[in-house]
């Protein structure tokens, strides 16, 4: 019998998912292989093997004829992997049986199902089974650190009912936890306690019913019990391999808390690939778990590396949803919104005709015509690649373009209602932004810019009143600061809380604009080894406080050689 203690603290839970209206579904039930499903065979780990793929209601191989990265990036992608590893010919992980059905694969790495990309055609073939294609697929344990997330959402309830979960007393009810492409392979059976799951309805567990099935990739068997384990105690160690289970389970249950939480857990390693394949693989995921959350902290980092994304391999492998969310942002760090434009025209050129014209328009949409130089708005109608076949489109865009440079702006917004198109993203090119290396732990500092050079933490620059035409002859000059200790931050007349503050000020007078121009200035803090973009801080009356691990949304990843980048953007009111 479960003690007279126990039961208490299980009406005080049951109490409190009254209380707290936590919100479970029912179990998503897995049917029989759908078709175009894959699994792995044959490797000694979930995550590698022979591919093997269900179509017309039997398991069978591909050849591996072309096989190669894309192919596997897709293979991994829908097995739920964050990414391939390697493509892997020649029968190595065994013969299968049955048919071969796929054969010749060509794969951008971009579609989200295997059977989406070109092929001879099911069961087409001159290949025979030692020739079987295989992957290697990156898994959670591949970016294993050792690192530990605890999570507590027990609001202080008692330890026992975990203990009673470790020790298995009394349990009679059994979890059958299953891969749903296996048929009786890696299956096991967790026994636990009625009561407890129970205070779930949505459960469906009726008096008569002695098991549930869970059904999840094999690879998430190990961490099953830590989820479980969670229903008793509401709290979970989470590390950076079990973090992506723990999600997918928190996801088909719809415990929204820990999804969130977890999903925190994610931005821990988003700085540390350079090549922009996690990145975008947890982009992805977000999507497919509806995890808002997640999806853009992704895009975040994303937006303030874009230059170095679109030049990554991966950046050919991005979805059109995905590049629209990137666009539809105004905090793209980038040169200027016109590398903006040849970066998506030459992306929409690549994909050719996988893009539909309504697509392209609508990828168009998001550049910020307004926001070209009038020369290089001049210059498109004869270097844009696509300017004849979208003609109609560009006129209009350029239209909006040019008015916005010789029109005042309350009349461009009795025409135009879009006031996003008029806003400046973050520009870095000549003259809005200047840069400054600083090194903490020798208090050194380089500058970048313009050479007026006010001392030993000071730079003045000048850039426009704004990027229009109309403001083209009236200048600001800009005075940017690096206070490294007290006594700097008293001279310039207040106390500073926090080291190194980065000042960004007028020494004109901005009263003349006060009424139609505001000044959104950022400074960017990039690591200075490799120019990575780790944080974005707003000015607030010309100062920035420089964030640490604790502050920030993501880590740190290079606390004592970065590099200031001051940036101006001006924005009509």
């Amino acid at each position: 019998m479960v003690s007279s203690r126990i039961c208490f603290v299980i009406w005080t839970l049951l109490s409190l998912h009254v209380t707290q209206g936590w919100n479970l579904f029912d179990v998503q039930k897995k049917g029989p292989p759908r078709e175009g499903g894959l699994r792995l065979v044959g490797g000694d780990l979930p995550n590698k093997g022979r591919v093997e793929v269900y179509h017309d209601g039997q398991w069978g191989t591909i050849c591996d004829d072309d096989w190669d990265l894309n192919e596997a990036q897709v293979v991994c992608q829908q097995l739920g992997f964050p990414r391939a590893v390697s493509a892997i010919a020649g029968g190595t992980y065994g013969e299968g049986s049955g048919p071969i059905w796929l054969d010749d694969m060509k794969c951008k790495g971009s579609e989200r199902f295997l059977s989406s990309c070109h092929f001879k055609g099911w069961s087409v073939t001159d290949c025979t089974h030692k020739e079987d294609a295989g992957v290697v697929c990156e898994s959670g344990e591949d970016m294993d650190d050792n690192r530990m997330f605890k999570m507590d959402h027990s609001l202080g309830l008692s330890e026992e009912l975990g203990r009673l979960f470790d020790s298995g007393d009394n349990c009679d009810f059994n979890i059958l936890v299953r891969d749903p492409s296996e048929d009786q392979a890696g299956q096991k059976t967790i026994c636990v306690h009625r009561l407890i799951f129970s205070l779930y309805p949505q459960f469906n567990i009726s008096n008569s019913s002695n098991n549930l099935t869970v059904e999840i990739s094999q690879t998430c068997h190990p961490h099953i019990s830590s989820f479980l384990r969670y229903l008793y105690t509401r709290k979970v160690d989470v590390t950076i391999s079990s973090a992506q289970c723990l999600h997918q389970l928190a996801y088909i249950y719809q415990f929204q808390q820990l999804l969130e939480e977890i999903g925190k857990v994610f931005t821990s390693f988003i700085p540390q690939d350079s090549t922009f394949h996690t990145q975008v693989s947890l982009y992805e995921y977000g999507v497919r778990t509806k995890d808002m959350l997640l999806q853009e902290n992704v895009l975040q980092y994303l937006s303030w590396n874009f230059e170095f994304l679109v030049n990554a391999p991966v950046w050919k492998t991005v979805s059109i949803h995905m590049m629209k969310a990137l666009l539809s942002r105004s905090d793209l760090v980038v040169k200027d919104e016109f590398f903006v434009l040849q970066t998506l025209e030459d992306s929409i050129k690549e994909k050719g005709e996988t893009v539909s014209l309504e697509d392209k328009v609508n990828l168009l949409s998001h550049i910020r015509f307004s926001m070209i130089p009038v020369e290089k708005l001049y210059d498109i109608q004869f270097s844009s690649g696509m300017y004849q076949s979208s003609e109609a489109f560009y006129q209009r865009a350029l239209l909006k373009g040019f008015l916005f440079n010789t029109l005042p702006f309350s009349k461009i917004k009795e025409r135009f209602n879009n006031f996003e198109d008029y806003l400046p993203r973050i520009y870095t090119s000549e003259p809005w932004s200047t840069v400054i290396n600083y090194t903490s732990n020798t208090g050194s500092n380089n500058y970048r810019g313009h050479p007026y050079n006010y001392g030993y933490n000071s730079v003045s620059f000048t850039t426009p009143a704004h990027n229009s035409v109309i403001y083209k002859h009236q200048t600001i000059n800009w005075l940017v600061q690096i206070l490294q200790n007290s006594w700097e931050c008293s001279n310039q007349g207040f106390s500073c809380d926090s080291l190194p503050v980065a000042r960004l000020y007028s020494q004109n007078s901005l009263n003349n604009y006060e009424h139609t121009i505001r000044f959104n200035n950022k400074l960017i803090l990039s690591c200075r080894a490799e120019n990575i973009v780790f944080h974005v801080q707003d000015f607030k009356t010309g100062k920035a406080i420089v964030p640490t691990n604790s502050t920030m949304g993501l880590p740190h990843p290079c606390p004592n050689e970065y590099s200031f980048t001051f940036v101006v953007r001006p924005e009509y009111i």
